[in-house]
């Protein structure tokens, strides 16, 4: 029986006997490939139920279906033991489906509280109520821990505050059943730490939470129960105490999956030559900028080096990156060199023709070009190489595609498939590979592995480690800490656009590392 309260979309204290969420034998092919068979989960009131495996084994195809987006070729969905259909997102959400995205689907020219009232908006006798569209959004964002003009545009804000809009905007309709793919995967500490609370604020409410995510600190942190998808099948469901991580990744890559292995603190790094060297480099502030968001910054980086960028939000790690790619133009001051040889970046095509090559932290806006083909995008950084005389010559953009690709063992039926149809870590991989294809010096990393499974991080290390025996620098920033502290041979960390520490391999701690990064000395 659904009571009135469940019926109206809110949350309910209450545990009935049957599951809040069943999907089952739930089934779904494109064309000829099969992307789920036969896959059963539930869903408790008051639970966090995880959900894992590797990009492309059906994790998202299986929150599409919920969500309304896909319907099942076959199987069944019940909420409160009611048998119920989506035809579309919204008739999920009318149901009490809530799905925040690991992607955003935020209007960046349109401001906060238009995003957040987007579909439904509140109006009288034809005239909009914008007072009430701003209270009720500043509402929903102080529930977590945001105070911010709700008239701003999404677009001027930093892609963390973002998130933290998407996740208020989902939790805004009331709903029963919520899904969060990777909502950690551009936040901060404190930021993932507020929104933990608000997890456990709707259990104790009543609300069912199906989470994704591909970082096991979170998994064992957050989990009361645990769903492994492969290649489209159900391979496990058990508690998480019963589910240990070398038990977990078994069923996810079928395999027992060795740590990566690392090359991290081995030679003397003192011998090798200096191939990126970064003298008092500043970002001019502009507009309403009230100081600069790169300010003084020196530091260098050997052939075969790894050095870690740490930093939190606002830090100005990711826009020292940009500096050094030219993405500032002639906001940027100070002394650069590559090889001894100095250079200064006023475009990203004067840096690639330098040896600088930078994956943005961000692959589906700047990454890629989602509409063209993984071969336009894995060649589209060398298109002088493919495109002699201004002539694109398709055999060579394949040739070098299928180079570049095969050696990431991109997951992919063609080359000339489009890159929106691929999973998020084999997107990361086809940026990975349009950077590799210019045969760079020096590689600028900005969560190189952020949104990717656990296999497919442990292939990205291999490579990150294949590099640095190539002699190729690396500048790298991660907000997993583990990770930080496992690649880097050396750790700089910034704070308000200012180094505030720089750490060896054998000094650099969490503690540390985060101290320094919230100004300390």
């Amino acid at each position: 029986m659904i009571t009135a309260q469940q019926s109206s979309g809110q949350c309910d204290t209450s545990r009935p006997e049957t599951p809040l969420l069943r999907m089952s034998r739930i089934r779904k092919s494109f064309g000829s490939q099969c992307v789920l068979d036969n896959v059963d989960f539930d869903l408790n009131a008051g639970e966090v139920h995880v959900l894992v495996g590797e990009n492309g084994a059906g994790k998202s195809t299986l929150i599409k279906i919920l969500g309304g987006v896909h319907s099942p070729d076959d199987g069944l969905i019940r909420i409160h033991g009611r048998r119920l259909r989506f035809r579309s997102p919204r008739d999920a959400a009318a149901r009490g489906v809530a799905i925040i995205h690991q992607e955003l689907s935020l209007v960046p020219s349109m401001s906060v509280a238009d995003n957040m009232f987007l579909g439904r908006e509140r109006s009288w006798r034809g005239w909009m109520r914008y007072a009430r569209q701003h209270e009720q959004t500043a509402r929903a964002l102080d529930r977590l821990g945001l105070d911010l003009d709700v008239r701003r545009t999404v677009g001027s804000l930093p892609i963390s505050i973002q998130q933290i809009i998407e996740i208020a905007k989902a939790l805004a309709y009331e709903a029963q059943v919520i899904v969060m793919d990777e909502p950690t995967s551009a936040l901060n500490e404190p930021e993932v730490e507020r929104l933990f609370v608000t997890i456990r604020e709707l259990k104790a409410r009543g609300c069912g939470i199906i989470y994704i995510t591909h970082k096991l600190e979170e998994v064992y942190r957050i989990a009361d129960r645990i769903t492994v998808l492969r290649d489209g099948c159900r391979m496990a469901t058990a508690p998480a105490a019963d589910m240990p991580p070398a038990s977990l990744i078994r069923h996810m890559v079928g395999r027992d999956l060795a740590e990566a292995s690392t090359t991290a603190g081995q030679g003397d790094l003192a011998d090798r030559p200096v191939r990126l060297a970064v003298d008092n480099v500043t970002v001019r502030a502009v507009g309403r900028q009230r100081r600069p968001p790169v300010d003084g910054i020196t530091f260098d980086v050997r052939a075969g080096e790894i050095l870690g960028l740490a930093g939190l939000q606002g830090s100005g790690n990711s826009d020292l990156l940009l500096a050094l790619f030219g993405a500032y133009g002639r906001r940027v001051s100070g002394t650069m060199r590559i090889d001894g040889k100095r250079f200064r970046p006023t475009s990203p095509r004067r840096a690639i023709r330098h040896g600088v090559a930078l994956v943005t932290n961000d692959r589906q806006r700047t990454g890629l070009v989602l509409g063209m083909s993984v071969a336009a995008n894995a060649t589209l950084a060398s298109l002088p190489r493919v495109s002699p005389g201004g002539w694109l010559r398709a055999s060579r953009e394949m040739q070098l595609a299928a180079e570049t690709t095969g050696a990431l063992r991109l997951r992919a039926a063609s080359l000339r498939q489009r890159a929106v149809t691929l999973s998020g870590g084999n997107q990361q991989k086809v940026v990975l590979a349009k950077w590799i294809s210019t045969k760079p010096r020096v590689l600028l990393l900005d969560e190189p592995t952020r949104g990717v499974d656990v296999a497919a991080k442990g292939e990205i290390y291999e490579l990150m480690n294949e590099w640095r025996r190539a002699g190729h620098a690396i500048v790298l920033i991660t907000s997993e800490m583990p990770e930080l502290l496992m690649m880097s041979d050396r750790v700089v960390v910034m704070h308000r656009g200012r180094a505030t520490a720089t750490f060896s391999r054998g000094e650099a701690t969490q503690e540390r590392i985060l101290h320094a990064a919230m100004g300390g000395e």
